[in-house]
């Protein structure tokens, strides 16, 4: 089977991370094949944040647990690193361009033998005031949407491991 085919087909979510740095090549790759998502009339409307600095991660971290509403919560898994994904609100395929961004980000961090999770809530956190915060110390002043965090790192599970069966009925045919 070719290698992106096998890294699309074992890509798993995963949920715990060594305290282990990622090598800033890696990042960068990542970083990049997310800029190569399709977009909207290649309009490339996302805005990619990765978030390395520990105490910009961890205020992140909390606000998103305080959304969930469980404020004790790891909701970034010990991830040392998160991705962040914007979209403009005034495009309305904002939503659609980021996820395939976040698509491509995760299929990246899985091709380069480290784990990935999409992490849910970021539209929540950068509407609250301490998101907004943050997005403007990081000196993003635009009229943003929170798509999804994309955390990496390294992990003690198997990150392309085989997954569950596919469900029957998911694939349909038309002649």
């Amino acid at each position: 089977m070719n290698e992106t085919l096998n890294t699309l087909l074992k890509r798993r979510s995963i949920r715990n991370y060594l305290d282990k740095p990622v090598e800033k090549e890696k990042i960068d790759e990542i970083l990049k094949a997310g800029t190569f998502a399709p977009t909207a009339s290649g309009k490339q409307s996302p805005t990619i944040v990765c978030i390395e600095n520990k105490d910009d991660l961890k205020l992140a971290e909390k606000i998103n647990a305080e959304v969930m509403g469980n404020p004790s919560a790891n909701p970034f898994y010990g991830a040392p690193i998160a991705i962040l994904v914007l979209g403009d609100k005034d495009n309305a395929n904002t939503v659609y361009d980021g996820t395939l961004v976040m698509g491509n980000l995760m299929n990246a961090a899985a091709s380069l033998g480290l784990g990935s999770c999409w992490i849910h809530r970021a539209k929540e956190t950068y509407e609250r005031e301490d998101g907004k915060a943050l997005l403007k110390k990081w000196g993003l002043n635009g009229n943003y949407i929170g798509i999804g965090y994309c955390v990496i790192g390294y992990t003690n599970d198997n990150a392309l491991a085989d997954g569950p069966a596919r469900k029957d009925g998911y694939v349909h045919i038309i002649k």
